[in-house]
């Protein structure tokens, strides 16, 4: 059997990199917006412009960001692996995709409802400070990787 569905939100969380300086309580508190959900290869997880009411941390398998582009096609910004977080537009108004999500190959997440997160943050501010530290830490070392990536495709 799969160790990691033998495994409960929380205790997945709490060994992951991302998770780490955040008390077990708040773990506790952040797990209840989660579900364990499966995708098959090729199957989106979310499109552009779709509204971003979930994000999603990858336990087993990759998700592709992707964006079109009208000469080139579609463009693989990031492959997002296990222990990651994909779909991070849940915390930034207005809560829309900015890529595709694709699972590449099969692939077993933790699916958070974002509303359920920004609800929880709005209770307890300490906690909404610090995914938000957290996650523009992350959305901000994305967005250097891809300016890269987009002036090698437009070279």
């Amino acid at each position: 059997m799969d160790k990691l569905k033998t495994k409960s939100i929380k205790d997945n969380l709490s060994e992951m990199k991302f998770f780490e300086g955040i008390e077990d309580d708040m773990i506790e508190y952040i797990s209840q917006c989660g579900i364990n959900r499966h995708f098959n290869r090729g199957q989106y997880l979310g499109k552009e412009g779709d509204s971003a009411d979930h994000f999603y941390i990858i336990r087993k398998g990759r998700i592709g960001l992707q964006l079109h582009h009208h000469d080139k096609g579609t463009i693989m910004l990031k492959t997002i692996h296990p222990g990651e977080i994909a779909g991070v537009s849940w915390i930034v108004p207005p809560y829309r995709y900015n890529f595709d999500l694709i699972a590449l190959e099969e692939t077993s997440v933790i699916e958070f409802d974002g509303k359920c997160i920004r609800d929880k943050c709005e209770k307890d501010h300490s906690l909404g400070y610090l995914l938000l530290r957290k996650f523009t830490g992350m959305l901000s070392e994305r967005l250097k990787n891809t300016r890269i990536q987009l002036l090698d495709v437009y070279h």
